[in-house]
């Protein structure tokens, strides 16, 4: 097996859109980083993984710049997120789109206006219509049909209400994407079409995804690699085959565990696994 040390990230392996060094985050007494390391390439979907409490969601947010990490250097699309002056935190805001895993969306607003929200932020000169044009392209660009747009986030399904969240997050067609749990509180079917529509999009537009998840069934059919968040490191960053060989207990338990052999079973040719019956998004 595989000695997880050495899958530490190289800083030459690759350009990286995102790169993470020495992070500490720290909570009270309680250390959830410790000289974390971590490169994200360009034009990959990395899958973040790791148990309760490993703090993938204080990464993402260091990284974006929304908590400022007790020491280390973070840099976005060659922008300093830690030290870094507002032109550097102009640079992040404009060039990443974020879905949180609740979608996060204005309660009191329809799906379009919340679209519109980041828009007219970062173009406040843009005629009015055109901000309104713009949300629906985005709209449809996630999967909703175009009535969605005047909808309020209570009037849509739980799926409905993740894509309306992505949508706002593709708003200023960034190159960054971060996905919080995107597949969270689906059913397999709806889960599958998220998965789909993603993966679709990364292609169609050259995103670099940035996916912290639990769902085995997204690793198997969309990470192009997985960085694995355990002892308040990454611990292990590669392609899938490769990580389930790492020789760490976590990893062993996480990916061949039940579950996972299911997973890996439903990836084999004819198993009929959860994508397969689900048809490309609407263009």
């Amino acid at each position: 097996m595989t000695n997880p040390e050495s899958r530490i990230p190289n800083p030459d392996d690759g350009e990286a859109a995102i790169r993470v060094r020495g992070l500490v985050n720290r909570f009270g007494s309680q250390i959830v980083h410790d000289e974390l390391d971590l490169d994200v390439r360009r034009g990959e979907i990395l899958g973040v993984v790791g148990g309760s409490g490993t703090g993938k969601s204080v990464l993402m947010r260091s990284i974006l710049g929304l908590r400022q990490p007790d020491a280390g250097t973070i840099e976005v699309l060659g922008a300093d997120a830690v030290s870094g002056d507002s032109a550097d935190r102009r640079h992040i805001t404009r060039n990443t789109g974020v879905l949180f895993q609740d979608g996060a969306l204005f309660s009191s607003m329809t799906v379009g206006e919340n679209v519109q929200v980041p828009l007219k932020e970062q173009h406040r000169d843009f005629p009015e219509r055109w901000y309104y044009e713009l949300a629906l392209l985005k709209v449809k660009l996630a999967g909703l049909p175009a009535e969605a747009i005047n909808k309020l986030p209570s009037q849509l399904s739980g799926g409905m209400r993740k894509r309306a969240g992505l949508a706002r997050a593709l708003a200023l067609d960034p190159p960054l994407l971060f996905l919080d749990e995107p597949t969270a509180g689906l059913d397999p079917i709806g889960a599958a079409a998220f998965d789909r529509l993603i993966k679709t999009l990364q292609e169609a537009l050259g995103l670099t995804v940035f996916l912290i998840t639990h769902d085995l069934d997204t690793l198997y059919a969309i990470c192009d690699r997985v960085a694995v968040l355990a002892d308040r490191k990454v611990i292990a960053t590669a392609p899938l085959a490769e990580i389930e060989q790492v020789d760490h207990p976590w990893i062993q338990e996480y990916f061949h565990g039940p579950r996972a052999r299911a997973a890996r079973q439903s990836r084999e040719p004819g198993a009929g696994h959860r994508e397969s019956a689900i048809p490309a998004p609407p263009a």
